[in-house]
This record gives C-alpha cells, sequence and structure tokens, in this order.
C-alpha cells in the first residue's frame, strides 16, 4: 500500500499542473491569469480601487470603456515568460504596455499589488497612471510632468481593508535619487536642455520627476502652483517659461527640491474603502480549448513578426483541431492566420467562430483586418471595401463604442480615394476620443483635419504624438510636421504621410 502511495506522490511531483485561466472582467480591466479565482478577482477590484483613487485625487473622470476598449492585463506566471514575450530573454524588462485603439495590453509576470516595493507591481500601476492621464486630457504634457505624475501614483499603497493611499515615498527611485547623475532642475524642465546634456549615463530623470511632482503638490509654500504650471503649458506656453512665471525663481525651487529629498517624512493621501466606489467584478473559467490557447493569445497580443507568425500559427492550428467547436478559439485562429498573410483562410475561420457566436467580437475584427489587407493587395480593391462593410456595422451593433470598426468605416472610404463623408469624419473623431492613447489614431485623425485646410488645429492634435517621450521615430516625424502645419494658412490643404507616421516605431512604456 505504501509503495502505491510513493508512486501517486511521484507521479504528482512530475506531472505537470493542468492550466486553470480565469478572466477577470471589470469596469476598466480585463485580466487574464492561471491561478484561482479569488486572486484574479481580487487583482481586478484592486486595479478597480486604484482607478477610482485616482479620479478622487485628480478630480477627472474617465467614462466607461466599451468592453473591448478596456485595458487587458495578461498575468505570465515568471519574468522568464514576460522577457520572451517582450522578444528579449537578457533585457531587465519587468512590465509592459501597449496603447492601441480597441486592443491596450499590458503584460506583467506576477500578481503583487500587496508588495508595494515590487517593481512589476509599480511598472503595472506606472503605465495605467499613464493610461489614465492620457485619456483624461488631450493636452500634451511635458516629459517630467507625465513621468512624474506617473511615478506618484505608482507607489500607491493598498491597505486590506480596501483603503488606497497615493503619494507614498516611491521606494523604487530611492536609490536612483541617492546615486545616480543628478538632473538639474533646468535641464528636467527643459526637453532640449536635457537632450544636450544626458549622454549615455544613467541619471535620475525619473527620480527628480517623482521628487518635483511630490514636492509641488504637498508643500503649502506652493499650493496651486502645479495646475497654474499646467494650466499655462496647456495654453501654449514652453515649459520653462511657464516654470519661471509660475514658480518664480528655479535656483530656489533646486534647493527646496534638495532639502525636501532630505526629508525622512513625506505626506501622502490615503482615501478610506467607504469613500472608494467600484462596480461588480466578474470572473469565469476559460474554457479547456481556451487554457491550451492562450499562450498563443499572448503572442499574438503583443505582436507578430513574419518570423514567429508561421510558428504562432501552426501552435493555434493544432489546439483548434482539438477544439473546432469553440468560438473563442476559433477567433485566436483567424487572428493567427491574418498575422501570418492568410488572409481568405482567416475570413473563413472568422465567419465559423461568428456562426457558432454571433457576439464574438474579435472575430468580426479579424474579418476586417483580412479584408482590408486583401484590398491593398488587389488591382480593384473596390468590392472588398464593400464587402468589409458588413462586418463593420454588425460590430458597430454588437458594441456601438468599439473603436475599430468606427476606424474602419474612415479608412473604407478614404483609402479608396474618397473624400470621406460627415458620417465616416464623425466616426473617425469618436474612434479618437475613444482611444486618445492610441497615437497611430491621432496622426490619422490630425491629417484628416490638415488636408481640409486646418493646420493649426492638425498641429494641436499632433502635439501629444510629439511629446511622448517613448514615441520613437513617429514622435519625431510628429515634431517636424507641427513645426511645418503652424506657418501653413489657415484654409490651406496640406498633406501628411499617413503610412509613414503611423507605421513609423513608437515604443511602448517599458522600465526596468
Amino acid at each position: 500500500m505504501k509503495f502505491w502511495i510513493a508512486l501517486l506522490a511521484l507521479a504528482g511531483l512530475t506531472t505537470p499542473a493542468v492550466a486553470a485561466w480565469r478572466e477577470a472582467a471589470s469596469e476598466h480591466f480585463v485580466i487574464y491569469a492561471d491561478t484561482s479565482e479569488r486572486d484574479v478577482r481580487e487583482f481586478a477590484e484592486t486595479l478597480e480601487r486604484f482607478h477610482a483613487a485616482m479620479e478622487l485625487r485628480t478630480g477627472r473622470k474617465i467614462d466607461s470603456p466599451s468592453p473591448s476598449n478596456r485595458v487587458t492585463i495578461y498575468v505570465v506566471g515568471s519574468e522568464t515568460r514576460l522577457k520572451e514575450l517582450y522578444g528579449n530573454r537578457n533585457s531587465a524588462v519587468a512590465g509592459f504596455y501597449v496603447p492601441r485603439a480597441g486592443a491596450s495590453v499590458a503584460f506583467t509576470p506576477y500578481i503583487r499589488l500587496w508588495d508595494r516595493d515590487s517593481f512589476s507591481t509599480q511598472i503595472l500601476l506606472h503605465e495605467y497612471a499613464h493610461h489614465f492621464l492620457i485619456s483624461t486630457s488631450r493636452h500634451a504634457m511635458p516629459r517630467w510632468l507625465s513621468e512624474g505624475a506617473a511615478e506618484y501614483f505608482s507607489s500607491a499603497e493598498f491597505g486590506r481593508d480596501g483603503s488606497v493611499t497615493i503619494g507614498m515615498p516611491n521606494n523604487n527611485r530611492a536609490y536612483e535619487l541617492a546615486n545616480a547623475r543628478e538632473v538639474p532642475l533646468m535641464a528636467l524642465l527643459d526637453r532640449a536642455t536635457y537632450a544636450e546634456r544626458r549622454g549615455n549615463r544613467y541619471d535620475a530623470f525619473y527620480g527628480r520627476s517623482w521628487l518635483l511632482f511630490h514636492y509641488l503638490t504637498y508643500s503649502p509654500e506652493r499650493a496651486g502652483q502645479l495646475s497654474r504650471y499646467w494650466a499655462a503649458v496647456a495654453e501654449g506656453h514652453g515649459s520653462l517659461a511657464a516654470a519661471n512665471a509660475v514658480f518664480g525663481d528655479l535656483d530656489q525651487l533646486e534647493s527646496e527640491l534638495r532639502s525636501y529629498n532630505r526629508q525622512r517624512r513625506m505626506a501622502a493621501t490615503r482615501y478610506a474603502s467607504e469613500d472608494i466606489v467600484i462596480s461588480n467584478v466578474t470572473v469565469r473559467r476559460l474554457s479547456e480549448g481556451m487554457d491550451a490557447m492562450m499562450p498563443v493569445i499572448m503572442r499574438s497580443r503583443r505582436g507578430v513578426g513574419e518570423e514567429d507568425a508561421p510558428d504562432i500559427l501552426s501552435d493555434a492550428r493544432e489546439i483548434a483541431s482539438r477544439y473546432s467547436d469553440d468560438a473563442e478559439v476559433l477567433a485566436a485562429l483567424a487572428e493567427a492566420k491574418h498575422d501570418a498573410g492568410l488572409h481568405d483562410a482567416a475570413i473563413v475561420t472568422a465567419d465559423q467562430a461568428i456562426s457558432l457566436d454571433p457576439a464574438r467580437t474579435n472575430a468580426y475584427v479579424q474579418k476586417i483586418y483580412a479584408l482590408f489587407a486583401k484590398a491593398e493587395d488587389a488591382d480593384d480593391a473596390a468590392p472588398f471595401y464593400t464587402v468589409a462593410l458588413e462586418p463593420i456595422m454588425a460590430l458597430n451593433r454588437i458594441e456601438n463604442d468599439h473603436p475599430i470598426p468606427l476606424i474602419y468605416l474612415y479608412r473604407s472610404e478614404i483609402e479608396r480615394g474618397l473624400a470621406p463623408s460627415e458620417n465616416a469624419q464623425a466616426a473617425l473623431e469618436r474612434a479618437s476620443q475613444l482611444a486618445p492613447f492610441d497615437h497611430g489614431l491621432t496622426v490619422t485623425l490630425a491629417s484628416m483635419f490638415a488636408s481640409q485646410g486646418y493646420p493649426r488645429l492638425a498641429a494641436d492634435i499632433l502635439g501629444p504624438v510629439a511629446a511622448n517621450p517613448h514615441g520613437g521615430s513617429r514622435a519625431r516625424l510628429a515634431s517636424q510636421l507641427i513645426d511645418h502645419l503652424v506657418t501653413a494658412k489657415e484654409g490651406q490643404s496640406v498633406k501628411i504621410d499617413i503610412n509613414e507616421m503611423v507605421d513609423s516605431d513608437e515604443e511602448e512604456e517599458i522600465r526596468s
């Protein structure tokens, strides 16, 4: 008897654990994690409390996003897996976020919200703070203000009683402030000055940005200055000019900052559990087919290159062959087929998913993508754009504020060489309102207004794109374009090369 028990125990140690993926859906988040119902529910509820505390602290509120426009978070299970998804196993990355209309995703290795010093937790909160702040203001934020605010919110502390404390000391920046090369206040406030002196050495930009934001937030002597500075920048004043006007003697402020950094105690803002109201969180256990498909889905949602697409498709096909009656699995297979360039096959599979579940939104999205890809390759593209209107309208009926059908309604006209109808223009504007964090979409909207003879409006719209410190070549192109637009005459049509701008690299927010 003992012999058989020992064999069973050994089998338990050597047999791989069965995946138990769950989805937690809340007002602002969708979370996928291979964990218990309690853990994933608690994770979603805590993130919703963080969102609610940000609304209370800023006085800003985001309209509830449509289901597909929520931030989707994948808890990947390990740092090794995270680095593989990121695309560099030797990277020190601890989390990353990719903003997209209708498909914003964040990847984190663990659920560790109770550990305020966990760097992966802080990165997740930092990225969502960016997402929140961009969604509540269309004005470009100076880099120090954007990063300082995100660092300020990312050090939140969550009480077991449901309370949230915003503005706790940022312990993950203490070493940086003590040992990294200091960034003088003048360089912090002025992007050009910082760029001139930065070099290749690691510096305390993030830490100093947090320190300045925290000090201006809680210093009684400087009450209201942060709001007035931001208002001046939003009105069009340069960061340094606004700082001189609002903060006064910058050498004095520099001295105050150094003293503030030496303090043993700092203020913070606590919201009791009764101050924070969140909506219900629903948790569902994914199907057996989706358990198997989740690694494929994460690779797809991270972004697929030509080299990876065949392997992802092979895995997706093998899984779908075993679960051909699962609409969610088939929608994921359609996505893998589209990413691999098999657009006809993607359309067939998307239709199969829709026939099984007419509310499966991702199937409509993949069908739209595949039809537009076929149009790009066709000598006569018009029929494909016409056919694409059917899934565009169907998805819009299912989810009225899903940004993808709104965007592709506009594209279905402009890519045929037509002057966009009023309905198509309104659809694009609405999509940009719903997804201001998608800078490729922002560029498209700016292009529309520039072509209609509103160059100044187009320049204003491009402001956040140019100011994005992680915007890569897109930010540089936007900055150059703004210089051109502000000199153009009102009523003069200005052509923007959308493909060059939209397809240029934009680095997702990544910190290690």
